[in-house]
């Protein structure tokens, strides 16, 4: 059983929030419409057990009502996550599908209350993947209205903005500023148009497994449990889903991905995933300080040489006058004072950046890791039974700080390696063996997806050397625009991003500025502009393998980072009650907004997020 944190020790900070969202459980009646320098890194030696559900079923009495019956449906493909990897790969199976006049059952089931309320990108989006998958897109009123009018690249010191050659797989001719959250619904509905069944707020707790090893599904998290896991009134049994493929669409460190992983060895002959942490605000600015479709991107401050980071502000929705502004830090960073955060509030501060936001308001926050490997760190994508798709899978293009193409094209191969998989000539379509999609895997490599990664690839890696973000931009301006990826060579990533973690005593405190309250907000008014709400005594969702590692490891070595590294307020040490003296871990479980930085960073891999009951979390706008 999982050593949680007491549930006595979990604070809620931010009030309830009234949201109809939130409140969508599994009910009979839905259940019946779905039938359907590591020594010193202190790595947790716990054993890591199942993720959702941390009782055994079997040992509870007779009458116990998580003994209940579960339901079980049948599908013939399973997508999990309704983000653009995951949708694509819908629409693409359907559309396969439906030309042939074959039935084809597809399901997706999505975390987040509804399809794209736990969408948060940049974002400006190139069409690419789009017009293959939708080529008239524009005439199905896909929400795409601000076209990129223009590119700056600048290096930014604290009260100078510098302009950068811009690099050309920055170039964003073509492309468009976009809500991607408001995208990632218009393609929701197209999904349901042609027939996929798409479930918002049912959550994915555990992959099932055949007795080969295959993958044959999952199960949907229980919900109406309380805080210690007993059923409450409301209980409800989580559903099985059986599938003959299953596609994992989580987006970035998927919880279930991260299982996968582990029992396929799917990293075994791939470098380690490297994160990064992107916060974002959108904004109403003054509208003679609107310029539809500009995009600007920085370096430099406030973060130093050797912390990878940078911003981006973009210029959308004329109508509304709306700018988002962000900065992402790579999470490789080793000072554990580094606070993403107050980094990003201390950003808006920069002269530039100032004077646009001046007279504005601010409508809406978020924040989420972002893949930042690349072409190195791809795992293997394939095992019985299913396959990675989209961000759970790594296929972000950080050079062009894009990867909604790429994931929606990595979707749309997997669905055509299923479905060819499936319903292909000759296929025996009562054959009990696991569907292996070998090519899928195949096609990526064949795609242009493959090529983009493969170009970029040396990018990332040159900055994390002692010239830091000197020889990085060096190197990559030669790369991209001499070389062109064409170098014979492939730099690595030496370290996961948690063990990059200078202990404290190593380490010099980060002096933050206070937030004024008009420019720059403290972090729970920021919080509750994320509409975060998750249901009233449930079970926390941020697992700690071992309750004594955060005091007795990451407090006295690394000073608490937890406080600092998270977006959202979750994590906090507090005076102990019953130790005097001593502190403790504290875990604002309310107030996550499912970005998994914890799970990436902890220098002790004692962080499990795992699902919250569905529907709840986030409810992004304009994000």
């Amino acid at each position: 059983m999982f050593r949680n944190i007491a549930a006595s020790r979990v604070k809620v900070v931010l009030p309830r929030v009234a949201n109809a969202i939130s409140t969508k459980v599994m009910s009979p009646s839905m259940a019946i419409r779905l039938t359907a320098n590591t020594s010193r890194r202190y790595i947790s030696s716990s054993a890591s057990q199942a993720i959702w559900i941390p009782f055994d079923r079997n040992s509870l009495p007779e009458d116990d009502p998580r003994r209940s019956e579960q339901f079980e449906d049948e599908t013939d493909v399973a997508i999990i996550g309704g983000g653009p990897s995951g949708l694509a790969a819908a629409i693409r199976l359907k559309q396969l599908a439906n030309e042939e006049g074959r039935e084809c059952r597809v399901m997706v089931f999505e975390k987040a209350g509804e399809i794209g309320a736990h969408t948060l990108s940049g974002a400006v989006i190139e069409t690419k993947a789009l017009d293959e998958l939708i080529p008239d897109w524009k005439e199905k009123g896909a929400p795409l209205n601000t076209p990129v009018t223009s590119d700056s690249m600048r290096f930014m010191t604290k009260t100078l903005s510098i302009p950068l050659p811009h690099p050309p797989q920055m170039n964003n001719k073509g492309n468009y500023i976009v809500s991607l959250s408001n995208f990632v619904k218009w393609l929701g509905e197209q999904a349901e148009e042609l027939g996929v069944e798409v479930y918002p707020g049912f959550a994915a707790s555990q992959v099932l497994y055949n007795e080969d090893g295959s993958v044959r599904g999952v199960d949907l998290n229980d919900v109406g449990l309380d805080k210690n896991f007993e059923p409450k009134d409301t209980y409800e049994r989580g559903m099985a889903v059986k599938a003959k493929v299953t596609l994992f669409a989580e987006g970035c460190h998927g919880s279930l991905t991260k299982t996968l992983a582990k029992n396929f060895g799917l990293r075994k002959e791939s470098g380690p995933q490297k994160y990064g942490i992107g916060i974002k605000e959108v904004w109403e600015v003054l509208p003679e300080k609107h310029k539809p479709g500009s995009v600007t991107h920085s370096v430099g401050w406030p973060v130093d040489i050797h912390t990878y980071g940078g911003s981006f502000i973009y210029h959308f929705e004329a109508d509304r006058h709306l700018v988002t502004v962000g900065y992402v830090v790579g999470l490789d960073y080793t000072n554990p004072y580094m606070n993403p955060y107050k980094s990003f509030q201390m950003f808006k501060h920069h002269p530039s950046v100032k004077s646009l936001l001046e007279g504005g308001k601010c409508i809406s926050y978020g924040a989420r890791a972002i893949n930042e490997g690349g072409y190195q760190s791809i795992p293997k994508l394939v095992f019985p039974g299913g396959a990675l798709i989209g961000c759970t899978a790594g296929f972000l293009n950080v050079p062009k700080i894009k990867g909604t193409h790429t994931a929606m094209k990595s979707g749309m191969l997997a669905a055509e390696s299923t479905y060819q998989k499936l319903f292909a000539s000759g296929v025996d379509e009562e054959s009990t063996e696991p569907v292996l999609l070998d090519t899928y895997e195949e096609n990526i490599k064949n795609s242009w997806v493959y090529d983009e990664l493969y170009q970029v690839r040396n990018v990332i890696p040159s900055f994390h050397t002692s010239l830091g973000l000197w020889g990085g931009l060096m190197y990559s301006g030669l790369d991209t625009l001499f070389f062109k990826g064409r170098t014979p060579w492939t730099f690595k990533h030496k370290k996961a991003d948690w063990e990059c973690m200078k202990t404290a005593a190593e380490s010099k405190p980060i002096d933050y500025p206070k937030p004024d309250g008009v420019i720059s907000f403290d972090l729970l008014t920021s919080v509750s502009r994320t509409g975060t709400n998750h249901a009233e005594n449930q079970p926390v969702h941020l697992r700690i393998r071992d309750e004594k590692i955060p005091v007795e490891r990451n407090l006295e070595i690394y000073d608490g980072p937890e406080n600092r590294f998270c977006p959202a307020g979750v994590y906090e040490y507090v005076d102990d009650e019953n130790k005097p003296g001593e502190k403790r871990l504290q875990i604002n479980s309310q107030n996550c907004i499912h970005c998994k930085t914890c799970d990436i960073k902890d220098p002790s891999q004692n962080i499990d997020w795992t699902v919250p009951e569905g529907g709840g979390g986030p409810q992004y706008t304009w994000t």
